[in-house]
């Protein structure tokens, strides 16, 4: 019996991933300003120097390809890692306390700001008009909640912490919104250490706080 197997060119496959991280960067751009309402695929095809067929190829429609802009901004990668299997993660739960597991996601989470702000601005920005990115925005807020209750059980399992996990979550999911980032470091001019050194203090005092 003869099986035929696909044959899978490195080659085409590292062209591929060119094509579909020339698109994203376009996106990136065009979805910024002029915004994602105001940018037609032709658009964000030109930008590529691509066809607009090849948009549709790779993504399928103008949301999925929000919808992954958002996810590889973020991540800062375009692999297939899920997040609790992600370097930062296995580092933060190694760290020993409340303040060095804090320390730690504070570093992590001032990269993926000074990376990310901009895209996740416009989603926000947005969200108030057009009913794709707004789903694309809660998806993402819900996945954030998701990620600070990981993070909140975590950090209770110290013993320092005197909220419970559902609340220590909703200290976590405020304290690290990128509009914090952005008032505080692009438009107040603090520099990342600061803004990381708030966070710490900040959140550490919310969750050992007495009640």
């Amino acid at each position: 019996m003869t099986v035929n197997r696909r044959y899978v060119s490195p080659r085409r496959e590292e062209q591929a991933r060119q094509t579909r991280r020339a698109i994203l960067d376009a996106a990136a751009t065009l979805f910024v300003a002029p915004g994602y309402a105001a940018t037609p695929l032709t658009a964000v095809a030109a930008e590529a120097g691509v066809a607009v067929q090849t948009v549709y190829a790779v993504f399928g429609s103008k949301r999925q390809l929000l919808s992954d802009l958002v996810d590889v901004t973020l991540a800062g990668d375009d692999e297939q890692v899920p997040l609790p299997e992600r370097a930062f993660v296995a580092e933060i739960r190694a760290a020993t306390g409340l303040r060095a597991k804090l320390d730690r996601f504070a570093r992590h989470l001032t990269e993926i700001h000074a990376r990310q702000a901009d895209v996740m601005l416009a989603l926000a920005g947005a969200a108030t008009a057009d009913t794709d990115a707004a789903a694309i925005w809660r998806k993402n807020l819900d996945e954030r909640h998701r990620g600070m209750l990981m993070f909140a059980a975590d950090l209770v399992a110290t013993g320092e912490v005197r909220l419970d996990t559902e609340q220590a979550a909703d200290v976590l999911w405020l304290a690290q919104d990128v509009r914090n980032y952005d008032w505080l470091v692009r438009r107040r001019g603090w520099p990342a250490e600061r803004f990381q050194q708030w966070f710490t203090d900040g959140v550490a005092a919310q969750l050992t706080a007495a009640r």
